[in-house]
């Protein structure tokens, strides 16, 4: 069994997201899938199983976890598959539902991009908001009062949460015990969208992970389309747009994730992937 290491969200092997990828998994079950996640240590390993002409099946798993949806393994997958057989479709089974990977060759660079199932936004219980301000060490003078902290969903539920200026994201300092009881009591099991909006189009991020037991997300795909979504349900963009997120330079691994975001419909994620070398 091949296990490749890819990063994703950036054209550099010390950048953006790494990933596990496993092209042909149909011989292993869930423990087995947990079991490998767990020895890599990436924020998620991706498993293509049952794979026919133009579609598969998907599943992530984290170093402590299944997760029903990843964005940046996804893409690692698309641009593993395209440097084997070439650019094309594929119509991927996940636990959330279907989403299409297109991988497309942009210059002299393999970029792959995905479409999200339907997001959703929804608000979010007052006392549930004040625990979760508490673990993450933000009062409300740290926060962006135009952008209020929803749950914005386009495949994993991601709270929001966007703070008033750079600083306050450099300095973000959580309680991961605490936060990870929270999130687990809540049925949370990606990350927190902890944002910051530099420009209307242009936003930084950064992404807490205690579900998966990781720290934090250099790179969160799924975090991204949730932020376009929920840019998009506040009238805070006139779609079509393109929605830029810039994450992982406080963890030493920058990256960047471009959102498109239609007018109706899921989101599209897009970005490129790199070899990690052994």
């Amino acid at each position: 069994m091949e296990i490749l290491r890819y990063a994703a969200f950036t054209h550099t092997p010390d950048g953006g997201n790494p990933a596990g990828v496993v092209l042909d998994a149909d011989h292993l079950d869930a423990t087995d899938m947990q079991a490998i996640a767990a020895r890599i240590g990436y924020a998620e390993t991706a498993f293509i199983v049952r794979r026919t002409p133009g579609a598969a099946t998907i599943r992530y798993f984290a170093p402590e976890a299944e997760v029903p949806f990843c964005g940046h393994a996804t893409i690692a997958t698309g641009i593993a598959l395209a440097e084997r057989e070439g650019t094309g479709r594929l119509l991927l089974s996940t636990p959330v539902g279907r989403i299409d990977l297109v991988t497309d060759r942009v210059g002299d660079r393999l970029m792959a991009s995905l479409v999200t199932v339907e997001p959703r936004v929804e608000g979010i219980d007052g006392a549930v908001r004040g625990r979760l301000l508490q673990h993450l060490r933000l009062a409300e003078g740290d926060l962006d009062a135009d952008l209020p902290v929803l749950l914005s969903y386009a495949g994993n539920v991601h709270p929001i949460v966007a703070v008033r200026d750079a600083a306050v994201l450099r300095n973000l300092d959580y309680d991961y015990e605490g936060l990870k009881a929270l999130m687990a009591a809540q049925g949370w099991g990606a990350t927190v969208a902890v944002v910051h909006r530099t420009s209307p189009l242009v936003f930084e991020a950064r992404n807490p992970f205690p579900p998966g037991g990781v720290r934090e997300d250099p790179a969160t795909g799924s975090a991204a389309a949730s932020l376009g979504a929920y840019l998009r349900e506040r009238a805070e963009v006139a779609p079509p747009a393109t929605l830029t997120v810039h994450q992982g330079g406080d963890v030493g691994r920058p990256s960047v994730i471009t959102v498109g975001i239609p007018a109706t419909g899921g989101m599209t994620v897009s970005g490129g992937a790199v070899r990690i070398p052994p």
